[in-house]
């Protein structure tokens, strides 16, 4: 597998053109023909021609195959040079169980946009962190037919080099400030599988991003306070928190929202913070690049651009 030193520059893939092939992908759960059909015309209603291999649809228990059969069909993408960019079909869980039997060597000669969120963080640490790559966290396949337009607008204009801007409303808990640098992080729960391996992301001096699903309040208390235990959030540049979506709750309420739990972690920090940014497990899941250097201005509203 490659490793590149975390002194080397941020590459971006290249933009994609009409007529060039986008793989779908599998690395974690199992997905259907169904679930994917809207995505597929969607996909080449764009101008793009759709590789949708029988492999996605394996099956073993909850995955899209098994852990060999996973590896070997994203190692065939990332080593195809007619695939100009892979977007995952779906999260779930499973990426981390193939990433250490991925050879990115003939990726990293030859780059391409690699895309999704939640599971797919994995991928985005990897290459962000290790192979310094830039990656498009956006919203997958089968979540296609019930995202807002701006959110699918957001993901193919990223992938054709498009520079985006969001404006947003604030959010109760914001801490106004601006700050200019490199946007790291995903999926909360995948970030903490990640604690103290070689993939987990740099943040010192950086913009953090993180959102979640469907976990319990003491899951997201222990999460986040993990992480300010082991330092993640002193020296941060800027802290950005997306959809913390349908959380769960014991019998005896844990007593503060998901937002609420992270704001009283890191109330001594004095970077700017913004809450209820539209990623994450919603559908208007907008476009960001991981790796991407980004002005963030929290204030009377919230404006985040690529520079």
């Amino acid at each position: 597998m490659a490793k590149l030193t975390n002194s080397l520059k941020m590459r971006m893939p290249p933009c994609l053109s009409k007529g060039d092939t986008i793989a779908i992908a599998a690395p974690a759960r199992k997905t259907s023909r169904e679930e994917l059909q809207f995505a597929v015309q969607y996909i080449e209603k764009q101008g793009y021609k759709v590789r949708l291999d029988e492999t996605v649809f394996n099956i073993e228990n909850q995955f899209a195959g098994s852990d060999e059969e996973r590896t070997l069909h994203f190692q065939h993408l990332l080593d195809d040079a007619e695939v100009k960019a892979i977007i995952c079909a779906r999260g779930g869980y499973g990426t981390l169980r193939i990433i250490d039997s991925l050879d990115f060597s003939e990726f990293v000669q030859r780059p391409k946009w690699i895309v999704g969120y939640s599971d797919i963080t994995v991928l985005h640490a990897h290459l962000n962190q290790v192979l310094k790559i830039e990656s498009l966290h956006a919203t997958m396949p089968i979540n296609f037919e019930t995202n807002s337009p701006q959110a699918l607008d957001s993901l193919f204009k990223s992938l054709i080099g498009e520079k985006i801007s969001y404006s947003i409303d604030p959010h109760l808990l914001n801490i106004n400030g601006k700050c200019s640098s490199e946007l790291v992080g995903g999926n909360l729960s995948i970030l903490y599988s990640l604690v103290g391996s070689a993939d987990f992301p740099e943040t010192e001096g950086k913009i953090l991003f993180i959102e979640d699903l469907d976990e319990y309040l003491y899951h997201i208390d222990r999460m986040i306070l993990s992480l300010k235990r082991a330092a993640i959030f002193k020296g941060l540049a800027g802290l950005i928190v997306g959809g913390m979506t349908e959380m769960k709750d014991n019998t005896v309420p844990f007593g503060k929202t998901a937002e609420e739990i992270i704001a009283g972690h890191i109330a001594e920090y004095d970077f700017p913070i913004c809450y209820g940014f539209p990623a994450g497990h919603i559908a208007d899941n907008r476009a960001l690049i991981m790796g991407r250097k980004y002005n963030l201005e929290v204030g009377n509203e919230v404006k985040l651009s690529e520079v």
